[in-house]
């Protein structure tokens, strides 16, 4: 039975409106996922186009075929308005109610939960964000980070750029600017950007901006003026980016230099008109709505406004976004059906699920996804996957494919994801050695 859902808005649980499910009375009618969302605040500009596509998905699996396995899922968001304070309050409100897997969607709330993962086993899917090192499953058996993690991303930005300079030693004596939000995520590749730049001799310069600075970026851009780097590249979020491209624009700077991580909405790239032609950012996944899924998502979800989702948003890149995270959960969960022979899955068995996922190219076509995105395949040591992207470019209207695929530097990034976990298990005294066995993939 359908149920009337609740959204937390807080630890002390002020209900307000909810798009999805509650938990129903019985725990054994459904599977329980929560949604750290933020549909209100500074970052909402984006948050809203992930939190729709998160929820039209598993809502669009409830209504056309009952849930996964003749589960329903039980949908429950929890506004953290992007605050990791708020974020931690939301775990502190559902972790009772036995979620399958945390979403934070927020690198300051990833970080905190990390060490608590293992403790109250659920985990965690800090999908293309948060900690890169812990794609190292041997170390992190709780948390999934696929497909790429943020130091792949900028060694894919670095890549790009080696090549249409004709090689990456061609960056010698070149300058690179890194333009960033001033918080734990913009902070994530700096250790790889100073790495890179010791090794082929190009200088960073680094342009950090305070989240409560996010759209006066005019002393960055100013200085970005002096400075005449030969690339920009861009770690933003929320109101950073459209200002970024637009400060960008008044000084002149050239936007075909001008990358970004995969974060970049229309929005964004479209901030300063014509002249955002050419602003470029990775991705993984289409744009477009032109897929069985997604014309899915409309007939069972949006057109019976069973959603707070603006139909105009569907198959814009950050709503395609929150529908692949979406679809990592459902796989996970399916998977974890499959392996444990129950229908209603724990955290435990989640975590089984996502550590063997596997869906190849024929599985994204069964689920109306095919061309959407490449296969996705996890295992015990590697719970991310470091997946090629590829770039798209701002035509002035969408987002344009460019062809050719690009793979994260693998040997200039692994040994310090390696480095990394060390670092960060020496500095968590007693950090438990993984006794979690390794299920065979099927």
């Amino acid at each position: 039975m359908r149920m009337k859902a609740t959204i937390l808005a807080s630890a002390v649980i002020a209900a307000t409106a909810l798009t999805g499910n509650a938990p129903p009375a019985a725990a054994q009618e459904s599977i329980y996922v929560p949604l750290f969302t933020y549909r209100t605040g500074p970052f909402s500009g984006s948050g809203i186009y992930i939190a729709e596509g998160m929820h039209d998905y598993l809502e669009m699996l409830n209504q056309r075929d009952g849930g996964i396995g003749g589960v329903k899922i039980a949908i429950e968001e929890c506004e953290t308005g992007y605050d990791t304070k708020k974020g931690l309050e939301c775990y502190e409100a559902v972790k009772d109610k036995k979620p399958v897997v945390i979403n934070p969607w927020s690198t300051g709330i990833t970080l905190p939960l990390i060490p608590r993962a293992s403790v109250d086993k659920v985990p965690v899917l800090s999908m293309a964000y948060g900690l890169s090192a812990s794609a190292i499953g041997d170390t992190f058996p709780w948390i999934f980070n696929p497909p790429a993690t943020y130091w792949d991303g900028a060694s894919m930005i670095l890549s790009y750029i080696g090549a249409k300079e004709g090689g990456l030693d061609k960056l010698k004596g070149k300058t690179l600017g890194f333009i960033y939000l001033d918080a734990g995520f913009g902070k994530e590749p700096i250790p790889l950007f100073e790495q890179m730049a010791k090794d082929y001799g190009f200088t960073l310069k680094l342009y950090p901006v305070p989240a409560t600075e996010m759209q006066n970026q005019s002393s960055q851009w100013l200085n970005v003026r002096r400075d005449k780097p030969d690339f920009m590249m861009m770690y933003g979020w929320g109101a950073l980016q459209p200002t970024a491209v637009k400060e960008a624009a008044k000084i002149n700077y050239p936007m075909d230099k001008f990358i970004s991580i995969w974060w970049a909405s229309e929005d964004d790239a479209g901030a300063a008109g014509d002249a955002s032609k050419g602003f470029k950012s990775l991705n993984w996944h289409a744009t477009g709505a032109s897929f069985p899924a997604i014309a899915d998502i409309k007939k069972y979800v949006t057109d019976k406004n069973l959603t707070q989702t603006d139909k105009s948003h569907l198959g814009r890149v950050l709503y395609n976004r929150g529908v692949y995270n979406s679809m990592l959960i459902a796989e996970g969960i399916r998977n974890a059906q499959k392996l444990t022979g129950k229908k209603v899955i724990n955290g435990e068995d989640m975590r089984r699920g996502l550590e063997t996922l596997n869906v190849d190219e024929a599985r994204l076509k069964e689920i109306g996804l095919g061309g959407f995105t490449g296969p996705v395949k996890l295992s015990c040591a590697d719970h991310n996957g470091h997946f090629a992207t590829f770039m798209q470019e701002w035509d002035g209207t969408k987002w344009a494919k460019i062809p050719g695929d690009i793979k994260p530097m693998a040997d200039k990034v692994n040994p310090l994801l390696t480095a990394a976990a060390k670092d960060y298990t020496d500095k968590n005294g007693n950090w438990p050695k993984r006794t979690e066995a390794c299920d065979k993939a099927s």
